[in-house]
């Protein structure tokens, strides 16, 4: 699979990524660790070369450390995060990113993480993670026990001037680069290439949305009415030409994105098969075209920050 640099941190990663939440059971459903192992297990063999997790993700950073036994860890830029560990449970202090860099470290089995982020910023007066969680993991960074730090988050304002206003190695956002939204390469890129900073993209199918069953949490999602039509639309026009919704909004989020990497979460190794698919097959470009006729106007494309809580 096609390597590109994670910004200006050495590191070399994937064109798809893997996102673990699925992995850790309760959040996105149902899986076992065994499950979970043969998901890890097809990604490296696919040649994906970065892998995400996170405290929040239940017990995906145990199970994942688990997985990279047998020098399985050295094939991999291993990315995790602190502040969020429940719903509703965000600490930012100083003192927990710090002992919770390391409960992942003891979880995942290994002396380092290359990449290390806030966890879903916005849930957090942003005071707090201008004056406390940056500076903590930038003091991290400096202290050489990760390699690169940033932060994570919806909001494309958020990240934005987070990335202005401190040195960061790397933010990712998500649903920004989907078949109903462009931030991702109209707001996003800009501002992290004017900077130095890699970015990571992710929800490649808008949370669900882009799926032809609008996916497991469409009850809680946040988007607004005009993104759900628009979505239902794009669906339709989808199922009307015999093609998978999912695998075509894939296409357009890996390819076409910008973005260092695309991160896909799934507890199914055939979806991993199909992502890394997706990477490399042509693009209809007659059908996107009539799919991106379909998007919502470009001030309605995003939902509220902070909408969706879960």
């Amino acid at each position: 699979m096609q390597l590109s640099p994670l910004g200006t941190t050495g590191l070399q990663v994937s064109q798809v990524a893997l996102g673990t939440a699925p992995l850790g059971g309760g959040l996105f459903g149902d899986c076992d660790e065994q499950q979970a192992e043969r998901v890890v297990h097809e990604a490296l063999d696919l040649g994906i070369t970065l892998v995400d997790t996170s405290p929040y993700y239940g017990d995906a950073e145990e199970r994942l450390g688990r997985a990279l036994r047998g020098g399985r860890r050295d094939r991999v830029v291993l990315a995790t995060k602190a502040g969020r560990y429940g719903s509703d449970d965000f600490d930012v202090s100083a003192a927990r990113i710090r002992s919770s860099l390391q409960r992942s470290l003891d979880l995942l089995r290994t002396d380092h993480v290359d990449v290390f982020q806030l966890h879903d910023v916005e849930f957090v007066p942003l005071e707090q993670i201008r004056e406390v969680a940056v500076p903590a993991l930038l003091a991290l960074r400096e202290e050489g026990l990760v390699r690169a730090v940033g932060v994570t988050g919806y909001p494309v304002e958020t990240i934005c001037a987070l990335v202005e206003e401190f040195d960061l190695d790397v933010v990712l956002t998500y649903a920004h680069a989907t078949l109903l939204d462009d931030s991702l390469m109209t707001r996003v890129l800009p501002v992290a290439e004017a900077n130095g900073t890699a970015v990571m993209n992710a929800a490649a199918v808008s949370l669900g949305l882009l799926t032809p069953s609008g996916g497991s949490m469409a009850a809680d999602h946040p988007a607004s009415p005009v993104i759900r039509e628009a979505a239902a639309a794009v669906v339709a026009l989808c199922q009307r030409e015999g093609v998978d919704v999912a695998q075509l909004a894939n296409q357009y989020s890996i390819q076409r994105s910008g973005a260092a990497t695309t991160v896909i979460g799934t507890r199914k190794p055939a979806n991993v098969r199909a992502a890394v698919e997706a990477a490399g097959e042509p693009i209809d470009e007659e059908l996107l075209a009539e799919v991106l006729a379909l998007r919502p106007p470009a001030d309605q494309r995003t939902w509220p920050a902070g909408g969706w809580r879960g």
